[in-house]
C-alpha cells in the first residue's frame, strides 16, 4: 500500500491535533483487527509498520508460536506453525502480510470507524490533559445556554463544555447565548455520562487573584504580593498586599496611575467595588486599614479572644459597618479576627483616657 497523501495527512495530525504517529498506529492496528476478524470469522493481532519514506504501509497479522493454545486471537500451536514452516519454535512470531484488498468495504469501513473514534478520544484526552493544567487560571468562555440558573460554556478553542453554578456567578451579572465571558477554571471533571467538564467561576476569590495579577506587572514579578482575598461577589471584595521591599508601594502599584488598573478589574467585575490594603503585622493597623473606605480613629485590642473594638466618628459608623454588616464582616474575614466597631460618643471616660494615651 503506497499513498503519500496518507503520510501527509498523519504529519499534520501530529503537527496540528499533536497526536503522535504511534498512537495513531495503535489506533489503526486495533481498528485493522476489528476489520479482519469481520472478514473472516476469526481474531488475530494486527500489525502495522509504517516507511515514511517509502510511503509505504504493510499490515501484518500475526500470533505467538505456543505449545498449548489459550488464546486463538494472539497465539498458534506449535504443530500448526510447522505446518506453515517448520523451523518455527516456541516463542516465534508468525506473521502474514495482508494486502488491503482482503478487506471487503464493509470492513474498511469498521476499521475507519475505530480509528476515527480513537482519534477523537486522544483529541479529548489532549485537551482534557490542558484544561488540567488551566486550573487556577482564567480562560474565555463561549455562552452556549443557561438552564435553572446554570450556565453552560464551550470552553474557547476546545470541545469541552464549561459549567459555572449559580454559586459561581456574580450577582446581578446576566448571562446571553454567545456571550464570550471570562472565567475562572476551578476543576476538571468528568461527569455521570463520562463526558469532561470544566467547573468554572466568576465569583472566587481566585477570579480576582488572577485578575490583579494580569494587570499588575509586579504582581506578576512577585515584587508585590496578595496576602488574603475576601470577597462578596457583586458587592465588595478587600484584598490585602505587602512588599518585602519598602521602596515599592504595593497599594499604589494595585491601583495603578488614575486608577487605570484596579478601574480594569472593577469593569471586568461588573462594578463591583474593591478595597486595597496595605497588609501590616500591626494588628491594629491592620484592622484599621481593613475597615476602609471609614476612618478609624482607634482600635483596642483583646489578644486573647482575637477580638478588637474600632472607634470611629459618629457619623462614620454605618459606612465602617456597611450595609447589612458587609464591610465590618468582610474586614473580619480579612484580618481573621473579630471585630466590633463603636462610635466615638459610645467610650467610657477611662476607654477616651487609654485612646489619648
Amino acid at each position: 500500500m503506497i499513498n503519500k497523501d496518507f503520510f501527509q495527512a498523519l504529519d499534520a495530525l501530529e503537527k496540528e491535533k499533536r497526536i503522535e504517529q504511534q498512537q495513531f498506529i495503535d489506533a489503526l492496528e486495533t481498528g485493522l483487527a476489528v476489520a479482519y476478524k469481520k472478514e473472516n470469522g476469526k481474531a488475530k493481532s494486527v500489525m502495522v509498520a509504517l516507511n515514511p519514506q517509502r510511503s509505504e504501509i504493510k499490515i501484518y497479522a500475526y500470533q505467538t508460536v505456543v505449545e498449548e493454545v489459550e488464546d486463538e486471537e494472539k497465539q498458534i500451536s506449535l504443530q500448526d506453525a510447522k505446518a506453515i514452516k517448520n523451523s518455527y519454535k516456541v516463542g516465534d512470531i508468525v506473521k502474514e502480510e495482508l494486502s488491503p484488498k482482503l478487506f471487503s468495504r464493509i470492513a474498511a469501513q469498521t476499521a475507519k470507524q475505530v480509528i476515527i473514534q480513537r482519534n477523537n478520544e486522544i483529541q479529548k484526552e489532549l485537551i482534557k490533559d490542558e484544561m488540567n493544567n488551566k486550573e487556577g487560571e482564567i480562560v474565555k468562555g463561549i455562552v452556549r445556554r443557561v438552564e435553572n440558573d446554570t450556565v453552560y460554556l464551550e470552553m474557547a478553542g476546545t470541545q469541552l463544555e464549561g459549567v459555572m453554578l449559580p454559586s459561581e456567578q456574580i450577582r446581578g451579572e446576566k448571562y446571553n447565548v454567545n456571550d464570550v465571558i471570562n472565567v475562572y477554571v476551578k476543576s476538571v471533571r468528568t461527569n455521570q455520562r463520562g463526558s469532561t467538564q470544566v467547573m468554572v467561576s466568576r465569583a472566587s476569590n481566585g477570579f480576582v487573584k488572577k485578575l490583579f495579577e494580569m494587570e499588575v506587572p509586579e504582581i506578576k514579578a512577585n515584587l508585590v504580593n496578595i496576602k488574603r482575598i475576601v470577597r462578596e461577589a457583586g458587592y465588595r471584595t478587600k484584598m490585602a498586599v505587602y512588599a518585602e521591599d519598602s521602596s515599592i508601594d504595593a497599594v499604589g502599584s494595585c491601583i495603578g496611575q488614575k486608577g487605570m488598573r484596579i478601574n480594569s478589574v472593577v469593569q471586568e467585575l461588573g462594578g463591583e467595588k474593591i478595597d486595597i490594603i496595605g497588609y501590616s503585622q500591626d494588628m491594629g493597623e491592620y484592622i484599621s486599614r481593613a475597615l476602609s473606605p471609614a476612618k478609624v480613629i482607634a482600635v483596642m485590642l483583646n489578644p486573647e479572644e482575637k477580638s478588637a473594638k474600632a472607634i470611629v466618628e459618629d457619623d462614620k459608623l454605618s459606612l465602617a459597618i456597611g450595609k447589612s454588616g458587609q464591610n465590618v464582616r468582610l474586614a473580619a474575614k480579612l484580618t481573621e479576627w473579630k471585630i466590633d466597631v463603636k462610635p466615638y460618643s459610645s467610650l467610657a471616660g477611662s476607654d477616651i483616657n487609654n485612646i489619648g494615651e
